[in-house]
């Protein structure tokens, strides 16, 4: 569990992170440069999920080599999905971390709920539904890192 203040927001306890991948982790399906060393080093506070429809078909690879959950959720209603295993975790003690337009529920669903403009760009959806935007998905993660 991280623990953090955020100004105007309050006191918040975090034990979940979902991820999405493309994207968000990943450019061009490849994953982005620093992301595998952050998720280590905030696996003992979090426990981290990649939440993906896997269009790539890379996801269970990408969980085994960052050493995190998978959770699949059905391709065209990936927004739902998302939005609901942010409630069925309990979504006060949840962050989200995603970029595309099937991330905005989860994001509004989410505690904290951060869209990362990234290579790919953002959804504007996403963006309406966030608490928080950064640039880059290492700039997110950096957040719980050093809440």
């Amino acid at each position: 569990m991280i623990r953090m203040i955020v100004p105007g927001v309050g006191s918040m306890e975090i034990e979940h992170l979902l991820l999405d991948v493309n994207g968000t982790l990943t450019t061009g399906g490849m994953l982005i440069p620093g992301v595998a060393e952050r998720i280590a080093r905030l696996s003992d506070a979090l426990q981290i999920m990649l939440v993906t429809a896997d269009t790539r078909g890379t996801a269970d690879a990408l969980a085994e080599r960052l050493g995190v959950a998978i959770q699949r959720v059905p391709a065209g209603g990936e927004a739902q999905a998302k939005a609901d295993l942010a409630r069925r975790l309990v979504a006060e003690r949840v962050a989200a971390i995603g970029n595309g337009a099937n991330d905005a529920l989860m994001l509004e669903a989410a505690r904290i709920g951060i869209a990362v403009l990234g290579d790919e760009g953002v959804a504007v959806s996403a963006l309406r539904r966030a608490d928080l935007v950064t640039a880059t998905i290492a700039q997110a993660l950096d957040l719980f890192i050093d809440p």
